[in-house]
C-alpha cells in the first residue's frame, strides 16, 4: 500500500513538472513572437513616417508653384515692355507731324464759305493754333491785331530812317497801307501823326517791301518832301502828308503773321 502511494506521488510530480515545462514553453513562444512583432513594427515606423512627411511637404508641389510664379513675372515683363514701346511710337510719330513743314491751315471764315484750305507753313499754322485755339494772343502786349496783322503805334519821336530801324528790330517794318480797311483802322486807333513806310524814290513813291504805291490817301494841300506820314486828326480819306525824312514824329510798325 505504501508503495504504490508513493509510485503515484512520483507519477503526479512528473505530470506537474511536465505541465510546468509546457506552460514555460508556452510562455517562451508568445514572448518570442511578441518581440518578433514589436521588431517588424519599430522598422516599418520611419517607412510610415517618410510617406507622411512626403504626402505634407511634397518638394514637386513646391517647384511647380514657383515655377507658375516665374512665368507670371515673365508675362507681365513681357506685357510693360510692349506697353513702353507702344507709347513711345505714339511720341515719335506726335513729333514728327509737328514738325512737317506744310499743312492745310484752317483760315477765317472767308476761306470757310469758300470751302478751301489754302496751305501754309509750319510757323503760320502754329500761330493761328496758339492764337485761336489755345487762347493765346496774336500779338505782343501793346500791339493792335488787323487781319493777320499787328500793328504798334509808337509814343515816342523818330527820323524815319530811324523809326525804320526800330520796327526792324522789333521784327517788322513801317506800316504798308494797302487797302482802305487798315486805312480806316489806323486813322481810327491813333491820335497823332505818324510815319508809314511810304517813301519817294526816282521812279516814284514805293513802300519799305519795295511796292510801288497804287492806292492813296493824300491831302490837298501838300509841303515838300520824300516821306510819307499820316494824320490821324484829318479824315481817313485824305490825311497823308509829305514831310522832310529827317524830321522827328511817332510813327506805326507792322509786322505780318
Amino acid at each position: 500500500m505504501e508503495m504504490q502511494d508513493i509510485i503515484a506521488d512520483k507519477e503526479r510530480t512528473k505530470e506537474d513538472e511536465g505541465a510546468t515545462d509546457s506552460v514555460l514553453d508556452a510562455k517562451t513562444e508568445a514572448s518570442e513572437e511578441g518581440e518578433q512583432f514589436h521588431y517588424s513594427k519599430l522598422r516599418s515606423r520611419p517607412e510610415d513616417i517618410y510617406s507622411e512627411a512626403s504626402f505634407i511637404g511634397s518638394p514637386t508641389k513646391a517647384g511647380k508653384q514657383t515655377e507658375g510664379s516665374a512665368r507670371l513675372y515673365r508675362a507681365g515683363c513681357v506685357f510693360l515692355t510692349i506697353f513702353s514701346l507702344v507709347l513711345l511710337l505714339v511720341v515719335i510719330i506726335l513729333s514728327v507731324k509737328l514738325q512737317t513743314g506744310s499743312a492745310a491751315c484752317p483760315q477765317r471764315q472767308e476761306a470757310a464759305e469758300q470751302k478751301s484750305a489754302p496751305v501754309c507753313d509750319n510757323k503760320q499754322c502754329q500761330t493761328f493754333i496758339q492764337s485761336h485755339l489755345l487762347g493765346c494772343q496774336q500779338c505782343a502786349d501793346g500791339w493792335l491785331t488787323l487781319g493777320r496783322s499787328c500793328f504798334y503805334l509808337s509814343t515816342f519821336r523818330l527820323s524815319w530812317d530811324k523809326s525804320q530801324m526800330n520796327c526792324t528790330a522789333r521784327g517788322g517794318s513801317l506800316a504798308v497801307i494797302t487797302s482802305q480797311s487798315i486805312q480806316e483802322f489806323l486813322t481810327k486807333e491813333g491820335r497823332l501823326k505818324y510815319w508809314i513806310g511810304l517813301r519817294q524814290k526816282t521812279d516814284g513813291w514805293t513802300w519799305v517791301n519795295n511796292t510801288a504805291l497804287q492806292e492813296s490817301y493824300w491831302a490837298e494841300a501838300q509841303p515838300r518832301g520824300d516821306c510819307g506820314m499820316l494824320s490821324s486828326g484829318d479824315p481817313p480819306r485824305n490825311n497823308w502828308f509829305k514831310t522832310s525824312c529827317e524830321a522827328s514824329t511817332y510813327f506805326i510798325c507792322q509786322v505780318k503773321f
